[in-house]
Formats: C-alpha cells, sequence, structure tokens
C-alpha cells in the first residue's frame, strides 16, 4: 500500500512539474507550483523527514511562491484578460487545492507516521537534527551564520557606495521658491496657428 501511495503522489508530482514548465499562463503555473511542493512535503512526510516537509510548505508555498507571483504582478504582463476571467480558473484551484487535502490526509493517516507514537518515543528527526545541530555541529552552524551575516553586510555595502547615494538638503527643500522651479511655457495650439494664417 505504502508503494502504491509513493507512485501516485510520484505521478502527481511529475504531472504538476511538468505543467509548470509548459503551461503559458503564469497563474496557472503558480497553482502547479504549489501542487508539486505540497506533493514533495508529503513525500517527505512519508520518508519520516517531517522537518523538511514543514520546511518546504513554509519556506517555499509561503515564502518563495509569494515573491514569484509578485514578481508576476510587477512584470508588464496583460493581467486584464486574467482578472475578467477568474471563475474559469476557479475549477482548476478547486483541482488543486482538493489533490492538496487528499495528500495530506493519507500521509497523516499512514500507520508508520503515527505523530503521538514519535512523540512519546523520542524519534522525531526535527529533535534529532536540533540536538545533531546545535551540540555536534555547533561551530560549523555558527561559522555559517556568521559568513551569511558578512556577506549581507558586504552586499548592504557595496550598494551604498558614495558615488551611488542619492543625498537630500533639507535645507535647500524649504528653501526652494516656485520662481525657481516652475517655468511657464505658452504653447499655442495648433489649430490657432491655422486659423491666424488664414486669416
Amino acid at each position: 500500500m505504502e508503494k502504491i501511495i509513493f507512485y501516485a503522489f510520484a505521478a502527481i508530482l511529475l504531472f504538476a512539474a511538468t505543467m509548470v514548465i509548459t503551461v503559458r499562463n503564469p497563474v496557472r503555473a503558480a497553482l502547479f507550483l504549489v501542487l508539486a511542493f505540497f506533493t514533495s512535503a508529503a513525500i517527505w512526510l512519508m520518508l519520516q523527514a517531517e522537518f523538511l516537509a514543514i520546511s518546504l510548505v513554509l519556506v517555499y508555498v509561503g515564502a518563495v511562491l509569494v515573491l514569484f507571483l509578485f514578481v508576476v504582478m510587477m512584470l508588464d504582463i496583460d493581467l486584464a484578460p486574467l482578472q475578467e476571467g477568474f471563475t474559469k480558473y476557479l475549477p482548476l484551484g478547486i483541482i488543486v487545492a482538493a489533490l492538496i487535502v487528499a495528500e495530506m490526509i493519507t500521509v497523516l493517516n499512514a500507520p508508520q507516521f503515527d505523530i503521538a507514537a514519535t512523540a512519546v518515543a523520542g524519534e522525531s528527526n526535527t529533535r534529532m537534527l536540533g540536538r545533531l545541530l546545535y551540540t555536534v555541529y555547533v561551530y560549523p552552524f555558527e561559522i555559517a551564520s556568521v559568513i551569511l551575516t558578512v556577506a549581507i553586510v558586504a552586499a548592504i555595502t557595496l550598494t551604498l557606495r558614495e558615488h551611488s547615494r542619492k543625498l537630500q538638503d533639507p535645507g535647500k527643500q524649504v528653501a526652494v521658491r516656485k520662481q525657481e522651479r516652475v517655468r511657464l511655457v505658452d504653447l499655442r495650439s495648433a489649430k490657432v496657428d491655422k486659423e491666424e494664417k488664414q486669416s
């Protein structure tokens, strides 16, 4: 039974991943990407890697996919037809949501994924990962965090170079007069010029 569930999830994952790269509509691609992420998380739950599964859902679905949709909205894409035809995407959204709910129910009801038993026995891989990360590998973890912090500081420093900084002087802004900033231009219309030439 476990193999059947795994192959079913693998088929759904391959289908969703294929649709993400072949579909022309970015909104449909995002929906299929959600399905692919949740299916990958379900497969990891079957492997009793719940930390990786919840990290995939929180990081990729909660952050990366939101960023992807933000980029899609910021691009110069004509989304008026997409917004007008919102109801035609409703069946696809319902199918994706139903598949995600079915996957979660199937995995969480599996006998090998008993949350209460693993919590009592102390075999949760999240607890084991935390224990390893903060005891055996505490120095590599701290070194990696320092390197990432240095990289962030270096990136901010590179963006704040002196020649690229645009500083404003509030005193000059307050002391500005409209004669210095506004120029009135008399633009005569082409119709008036034509009437003058005819007269």
